[in-house]
């Protein structure tokens, strides 16, 4: 018996990197507020709009929405400090900015 490296591959998320995945994932008025807020943005800002509402889209699109959003409300929801969050990329073997 051989034993095989596991590779774990992230999951896919549920909407595209890109303009039109964003935009198709946001529901009437915030795929035009997503449009206009793109639009008007400085060249020099655009990704970090594309970024912001790409988050948007990955939330409104959560099949645990509902629930996720009832812990936040009721206090329940799990928490942990960016320096946890930090570490744990670390021990993953993520790259951090500026390292």
């Amino acid at each position: 018996m051989s034993v095989q490296p596991v590779h774990h591959h992230p999951p896919q998320p549920r909407v595209p990197r890109t303009p039109d995945g964003i935009a198709a994932a946001l529901q009437g008025g915030r795929r035009m507020e997503f449009y206009r807020e793109l639009g008007q943005a400085p060249i020099d800002q655009a990704e970090q709009v594309l970024n912001r509402w790409w988050c948007e889209a990955e939330m409104d699109t959560d099949p645990e929405q509902d629930r996720i959003i009832a812990a936040a409300r009721n206090g329940t929801l799990p928490t942990a400090t960016m320096a946890d969050v930090l570490r744990l990329r670390r021990d993953r073997g993520g790259d951090l900015p500026g390292e």
